[in-house]
């Protein structure tokens, strides 16, 4: 376990397992870092992998958390790690890596970020942020299950009977109910922070876009985005997976950020 101070005092805490060139995982939502295990364990053998248990998803330190406040997060940890440091962002936690990559570009040799849902136009929590309101009386009428339902139904854009199987699954976990109240903190600190694609433009250290062909076509489309500013940013499709396809297919993903890795360090 990695455990250090941010600046403002608070605890950082991250997973630390494996020896070697140093990867350093920022989870997506509804998630503490666990989902990585399978790609952690696969690439241990050769990488220090640390995964960071994000700020916006730790339930005993004060809340919603900024995107700034997660990006402190981010760098006290990287200060505690040998560089180089490839930093490996997941959804959102790609967003956070992004804006890590903006604050202290000198920090990373590189970065994986896979379908990171920036803002292009239109806010994630639709007009007014509409959905979220929805998904917080869900929350305030005790229904969990519901408020994730809408979200992975109309922030995500999944099917609806993927979004019902979703929230059901999380209305039956006594690990994932507490964290539907993070989910949407996130998806409105996405919000908050708004178009920020010419920051992004400045970035010079070595990217790798990552994204599944079967992932709804809007992070696609985020992602073409962010190549058209970051123009020196490789491009990998994962055939057959989509958003998830660090639980699906490991090796895959493994592979992609060894190789990447590989690469950047020699």
């Amino acid at each position: 376990m990695l455990i250090t101070t941010a600046p403002d005092g608070t605890e950082v805490r991250a997973m630390d397992e494996g020896r070697g060139p140093a990867v350093l995982v920022l989870h997506p939502g509804l998630d503490d870092g666990r989902s990585w295990d399978k790609v952690a364990t696969l690439l241990a053998p050769r990488h220090r992998v640390v995964r960071l248990h994000r700020r916006q998803y730790r339930q005993d330190l004060p809340g919603p958390a900024t995107i700034q406040q997660e990006v402190e997060h981010v760098l006290a940890a990287a200060r505690e790690i040998d560089t180089p440091i490839l930093l490996v962002g997941h959804s959102s936690g790609a967003v956070v890596a992004l804006e890590s990559l903006v604050t202290a570009p000198g920090m990373f040799a590189g970065a994986v970020l896979y379908e990171p849902p920036v803002v292009i136009g239109a806010p994630l929590g639709g007009p007014g942020g509409e959905i979220n309101i929805r998904a917080r009386r869900a929350i305030a009428a005790g229904r969990p299950g519901r408020a994730l339902r809408i979200f992975i139904r109309d922030t995500v854009r999944l099917p609806a009977w993927m979004a019902f199987l979703a929230g059901v699954f999380t209305a039956l976990s006594p690990r994932l109910r507490p964290l539907v109240p993070h989910q949407i903190d996130d998806n409105e600190a996405l919000d908050r922070l708004g178009v920020r694609l010419d920051a992004y433009a400045g970035i010079d250290t070595p990217v790798l876009l990552l994204g599944g062909d079967r992932s709804p076509a809007h992070l696609s489309e985020r992602l073409d985005a962010l190549a058209r500013v970051l123009p020196g940013a490789e491009r990998v499709v994962l055939r057959g997976q989509g958003h998830t396809a660090h639980a699906s297919a490991p090796a895959q993903v493994a592979a992609t950020i060894e190789s990447f890795a590989t690469r950047l360090t020699g």
